[in-house]
Order: C-alpha cells, then sequence, then structure tokens
C-alpha cells in the first residue's frame, strides 16, 4: 500500500496537534504507517476520509484541514472542538459529508460552505452558531440533510433554501429564527422530515405543506404561527400544532372545516 502523501500527512499532523491529539479517546501511533491510524481512510496516497466521531478532540479546527483536496468526508460529531468554522473549507469542494454536530463551535457559519458544491449532507446541530443561515446555501444542489438546531441562529430563513430541490431532512429546530415560512416550501418535493419546532417563526402556516408527499414528519409547534390548519396538517405535526401566543402560552391552532367533508369525530 502506498504511503499516504507528505502534504496529506502534515495537515493530519497538524489536526492531532491542534486537538490535543494525545489525548483523544483513541490516540494514533505516529510512528506507524498513516493507513494504520484510527478514523483515516486513504485511496492511493490521498485521505478521502476522516471520522473521528466521540473521541474526545478538544481545541479548534486548523485551518490547513482545508488542504485535504480529496476529502469527502468529514465526521467530528460530538467532542469538544471549540472556536470558529474555518473559511477554509470551501477549497473541499469534492466534500460530501460535513458533520461537526455536538461541538462547542461559536461564531457564524460562512457563507462560503455554499461553494462545497457536492455536499449531500450538513450538519452542524447542537454547537453555539450565531447570525444567519447563509443564502449561499441555495448554491448546494445535491444536498440532502440539513441539521442545525439547537443552536442560537436567528433572521429569516433565506429563499434559496426552498431552490435546494434534492433536500429531504431540514432540521432548524430550536434556534431564533424569524419571519415566515414560505408557501415556496412546496418546491421541495423529496423532503421527508422538517423541523422548525421552538423558534419565532410567525403568519399562516402555508397550506402548500399538504402537496409534500413524502413528508412522514414534521414538528411546526412552539413557533407563533396563526390562522386557521387543515386537519390533515394537524395531525401530520407531531405535537398538533401548539403554537405560544401572545401571553406566552402554548394553544393549538383552529382547523379549518371542509365544507364538503366535515371534521367529525373518528369514535
Amino acid at each position: 500500500m502506498a504511503e499516504v502523501s507528505v502534504s496529506d500527512k502534515k495537515v493530519l499532523l497538524k489536526l492531532y496537534a491542534a486537538t490535543n491529539g494525545e489525548n483523544w479517546n483513541t490516540k494514533w501511533n505516529l510512528s506507524s504507517p498513516v493507513s494504520t491510524w484510527y478514523g483515516i481512510s486513504l485511496e492511493g496516497d490521498k485521505v478521502v476520509s476522516i471520522n473521528l466521531s466521540d473521541n474526545n478532540l478538544v481545541g479548534e479546527l486548523p485551518s490547513e484541514i482545508a488542504d485535504l483536496n480529496d476529502l469527502r468526508e468529514l465526521n467530528l460529531h460530538k467532542n469538544a472542538i471549540s472556536g470558529t468554522i474555518p473559511t477554509s473549507l470551501k477549497k473541499l469542494t469534492e466534500l460530501v459529508v460535513l458533520d461537526l454536530s455536538f461541538n462547542r463551535l461559536t461564531g457564524t457559519i460562512p457563507a462560503s460552505i455554499g461553494e462545497m458544491n457536492n455536499l449531500i449532507t450538513l450538519e452542524l446541530y447542537m454547537n453555539r452558531l450565531s447570525g444567519e443561515l447563509p443564502s449561499q446555501i441555495g448554491n448546494l444542489k445535491h444536498l440532502e440533510t440539513l441539521a442545525v438546531f439547537n443552536n442560537e441562529l436567528e433572521g429569516e430563513i433565506p429563499n434559496t433554501l426552498y431552490e435546494v430541490a434534492s433536500l429531504k431532512t431540514v432540521l432548524l429546530n430550536s434556534n431564533k429564527f424569524t419571519g415566515k415560512l414560505s408557501p415556496a416550501i412546496v418546491n421541495l418535493k423529496k423532503l421527508e422530515n422538517l423541523s422548525l419546532f421552538e423558534n419565532n417563526l410567525e403568519g399562516q402556516v402555508p397550506f402548500e405543506l399538504e402537496k409534500l408527499n413524502s413528508l412522514k414528519e414534521m414538528n411546526i409547534s412552539y413557533n407563533h404561527f396563526n390562522g386557521l390548519i387543515s386537519r390533515k396538517l394537524a395531525m401530520l405535526d407531531m405535537m398538533n400544532m401548539k403554537m405560544i401566543n401572545d401571553k406566552g402560552v402554548a394553544v393549538a391552532l383552529g382547523i379549518k372545516m371542509d365544507i364538503e367533508r366535515p371534521l367529525v369525530s373518528e369514535d
């Protein structure tokens, strides 16, 4: 087996030093071939995958990690990585999976993330990220999973998000998003799971949600949506469309009666 390129090994050593490798749960034997290092996958002499989830990485991500030109997966889920998401990650144009969830990251989601054209999975949930969801996420035309829940994100959901027709899972819950949910959500025809629970969204719940035939799971409760909803939407929502009213009390939205098919008890 060919040894890893000198440049790729240099980046891995930088990552090891920057995240306190000596105290990882599973350490690397730096005197052994890189092909034997835990969580590292090679193709030829290039690093194509780093999976060090739940391995006690402590420290900040070095910007040099973006020099791994052939990297397709970066999974650092459930560690203690702090600092910001390096803007240099935009150079990882082959990346398919970026999972930095369950860490201690702060700052904003860099707009340059929209340059990672091959991204299918973007998971940044359970961090301390703030600012707005960048509109450049709309450039990720292969994205299937967007999970940024349990952060401190704010502002409106960018309209560009509704143009990512490949999306199957959108988890934006437990943030501070404001504004309305656009009827353009009808464009997300492959959407299977939508969670907007516990934000500050308002306005009418778009009836267009009913047209998403792939939607299997939805939770948009504990927002400030108002108006009437259909019975179908109420049943689809995990918490039956309970909203926070102006008095801070959780109340269920009213059901819009269907004149042709009146709402009746199923008893």
